[in-house]
């Protein structure tokens, strides 16, 4: 398993209201987020939200990263053998979870503020996720679940214009797809909102 960590910048309660202000904008999430509200309401379950020891599950996040054409970046997980959105676990140093993000974008993919954009609210995540991941007897690790704060990024520029420079410790393909073919479910039609919304303020800024 993993040593214990520092103390992290992003706090718990921090994240217990982040997720109670995301539900309260969007009680519809409710259900798909219940083994998160479930795990937060367990007297055992009540700190290291962050740290990747907590069972059944601790926090992650993510960051979906569009083009102005409406493709989304997806890269092809080595040990999960999956098509996911850059992303995973924090690090204590990380000020926010939007930076966690944005550090793991940097990380997998090497695309950083030169490249990308923060869309939509800077604080408060686009979506929230709860999944599980398999056991990883390598790792110390059993079965447990992620819940994934995601955060929208818009490319500076386009897909064929902007490299990408991948971590090939973790990933090992990488792939721009149009979002709404790109199985996001509940979330397509929120990032839709906010791609669209920056589009039109990026175009009302440049005339």
């Amino acid at each position: 398993m993993y040593p214990t960590p520092p103390p992290a910048c992003v706090s718990d309660d921090e994240i217990r209201r982040l997720l109670a202000r995301y539900l309260e904008l969007h009680p519809d999430q409710a259900e798909r987020l219940r083994p998160f509200t479930d795990a937060l309401a367990d007297p055992e379950h009540v700190a290291g939200l962050t740290d990747r020891r907590t069972l059944p599950g601790h926090v992650t996040t993510g960051a979906f990263v569009v083009a102005a054409d409406g493709r989304l970046l997806q890269i092809a997980h080595k040990s999960l053998h999956r098509w996911l959105n850059p992303g995973g676990h924090t690090e204590p140093e990380d000020a926010s979870l939007a930076d966690a993000a944005r550090r793991e974008l940097r990380e997998e993919t090497g695309l950083d503020d030169r490249h990308v954009t923060l869309i939509g609210d800077p604080v408060l995540p686009l979506a929230v996720d709860a999944h599980r991941i398999p056991a990883n007897p390598a790792k110390g690790e059993p079965e447990h679940w992620h819940f994934d704060f995601r955060y929208a990024f818009l490319l500076d520029g386009t897909p064929d214009t902007i490299g990408v420079e991948l971590q090939l410790e973790e990933v090992d393909d990488h792939r721009w797809i149009p979002f709404d073919q790109a199985d996001l479910g509940e979330d397509t039609a929120r990032l839709a909102a906010v791609l669209a919304s920056a589009v039109t303020n990026r175009a009302a800024e440049g005339s």
